[in-house]
C-alpha cells in the first residue's frame, strides 16, 4: 500500500507531466506562428540590407531579454518568490510590491539609455555597418523604435512567472503568438501600403505594439489572483536582497549562450549583404524542437521544485533509501 507521501509524489509528478504537456502545446502553436511570421518577413525583406538592419534592430532588445528577463532574472526570482508565496499572502504582496517597484524603475532607466544610445548598440552588436553610414544611420534609429519593447517583454516575463508560480501556464506558453500576430499584421500593412511609411519602420513600430499587447494580456490573470499590489522601491526588503544575490551567479549562467549569438551577428555584420537574415532565418529553425522540449520543461519544473525547496519537502525517489541500505550493508 503506498503512503501518502508517495501518492502526493505520483500526484505532483502527473500535475508536472499534464502542465508541461499544456506549455508543450501551447509553445507548438506559438513556434508554428512564429515560422508563418518568419515565412511573411522574408516575403517582405528577403535576405537583403533592409532584412539585415531590422534584424539587428530587433536581436538587440532580444539579446537583453533573454539574458536578464527570461534567463537569469527568472533563475534568481522564481525560487524566492515560492518561499514567498510559501509563507503567506502578506508577505507574499510586501515582496512583490518591492520587488515590481525596483524591477519597473530599473528598466525604466535601462531603456531610456538604451534608446540614447541606440548608434553605441548598433556598433557593437552590428560593427560591419560602421563602414556604411546610411545603413548604420537607419539602423541605429529601428534600434531607438524597438528597444523600448526590451522593458515591456521583460514586464511580460516577470507576470510570466508570477502565473506560473501559481500554477497557470498556458497563458504564458501562448502569450508569444501575440508578438508573431502583430509581426505579420505590421508586415501586412506595409505589403499592401495601407500605412505611407518604409516597410521596415512599420514592421519595427510592430515590435513595440506587439510589446503592450503581450502585457496587457497578462494582468486581468494577475489582478483576478491579487498579484497587483501597489509598487514601491523598498530596497530592504530581504526577499528584493536575496534576488540580489543570486541574480549575479544567474547572469553568468544564462550570458554563455546570448554572448555567442552577439559573436554570430557581429561576424555576419562583416559578412555580405542578408549574412544576418540568413543566421537568423536558420537560427529560427534551430530553435523550433529546443523549445518544444527543454523550454516547456524548464518552465514548468523550475517553480515546482522551488516550491518543495519551499516547503523543505526532499522526499527522495522511491526506492533511493532501499538501494542505499543495501549496499551500506
Amino acid at each position: 500500500m503506498k503512503s501518502p507521501k508517495t501518492k502526493d509524489t505520483a500526484s505532483a509528478t502527473d500535475n508536472m507531466a499534464r502542465q508541461g504537456s499544456v506549455v508543450a502545446g501551447m509553445t507548438m502553436l506559438s513556434r508554428i506562428s512564429g515560422l508563418a511570421r518568419d515565412v511573411v518577413l522574408s516575403y517582405l525583406f528577403g535576405a537583403s540590407q533592409i532584412a539585415d538592419m531590422f534584424f539587428v534592430a530587433f536581436r538587440i532588445p532580444n539579446f537583453f531579454r533573454r539574458l536578464f528577463a527570461e534567463g537569469a532574472f527568472n533563475q534568481a526570482f522564481v525560487p524566492v518568490l515560492m518561499q514567498y508565496k510559501a509563507a503567506g499572502q502578506a508577505q507574499l504582496l510586501s515582496f512583490i510590491a518591492s520587488l515590481s517597484g525596483l524591477f519597473a524603475a530599473a528598466l525604466a532607466l535601462f531603456v531610456i539609455a538604451g534608446v540614447l544610445f541606440a548608434p553605441a548598440l548598433t556598433a557593437l552588436f552590428a560593427p560591419g555597418f560602421l563602414d556604411q553610414p546610411e545603413v548604420y544611420r537607419q539602423t541605429s534609429e529601428l534600434v531607438r523604435i524597438t528597444f523600448p519593447y526590451l522593458g515591456l517583454i521583460s514586464l511580460t516575463a516577470y507576470a510570466a512567472a508570477l502565473l506560473n508560480a501559481h500554477g497557470y501556464f498556458a497563458l504564458p506558453a501562448v502569450t508569444p503568438v501575440l508578438l508573431n500576430i502583430c509581426l505579420m499584421l505590421a508586415a501586412m500593412v506595409a505589403i499592401f501600403g495601407w500605412v505611407d511609411a518604409q516597410p521596415v519602420v512599420i514592421v519595427a513600430w510592430g515590435v513595440m505594439v506587439a510589446g503592450i499587447v503581450q502585457l496587457l494580456v497578462q494582468l486581468p490573470s494577475l489582478g483576478r489572483l491579487g498579484l497587483l499590489p501597489r509598487p514601491n522601491l523598498n530596497t530592504k526588503q530581504q526577499g528584493v536582497r536575496q534576488v540580489g544575490q543570486l541574480l549575479l551567479p544567474a547572469v553568468f549562467a544564462a550570458s554563455v549562450a546570448q554572448i555567442n549569438a552577439l559573436v554570430n551577428t557581429i561576424l555576419a555584420s562583416t559578412l555580405v549583404s542578408g549574412s544576418i537574415a540568413w543566421l537568423y532565418y536558420a537560427d529560427r529553425l534551430l530553435e523550433l524542437p529546443v523549445g518544444l522540449v527543454a523550454v516547456a520543461l524548464g518552465t514548468v519544473i523550475l517553480p515546482h521544485l522551488s516550491s518543495m525547496v519551499a516547503r523543505n519537502d526532499q522526499q527522495q525517489p522511491q526506492g533511493y533509501c532501499c538501494r542505499q541500505s543495501q549496499h551500506k550493508t
